[in-house]
């Protein structure tokens, strides 16, 4: 299925300065991930509607495979090492998040 852009999607300029704190990107250690935007996508969509896992749209992946990622990324401290990026540049939308 191919890659639907919607309204609330990260930006260009917010995916720049997240790529490279990201796991599995190419250069780190363990597989590549050739969909986190995707994956960060259909997680602010999760966050942003309260909406239960099962109902992510099929176009951010399946939902099981994000919800299982997400808790990865919960439990290896992903998250807040994002957040701290972010925190530089602060746009108060994200910090919410």
């Amino acid at each position: 299925m191919t890659q639907v852009h919607r309204r609330h999607d990260i930006s260009d300029k917010v995916w720049a300065l997240l790529e490279p704190h990201l796991p599995g990107r190419e250069g780190s250690w363990g597989g590549i991930a050739r969909d986190n935007r995707q994956f960060i996508d259909g997680v602010f969509w999760i966050i942003r509607t309260g909406a239960p896992w099962r109902d992510l749209p099929p176009d951010y992946g399946n939902w099981s495979n994000t919800h299982r990622r997400f808790i990865r990324w919960r439990d290896k401290g992903v998250w807040e090492r994002l957040l701290e990026v972010l925190i530089d540049e602060p746009d108060y939308e994200w910090l919410m998040i």
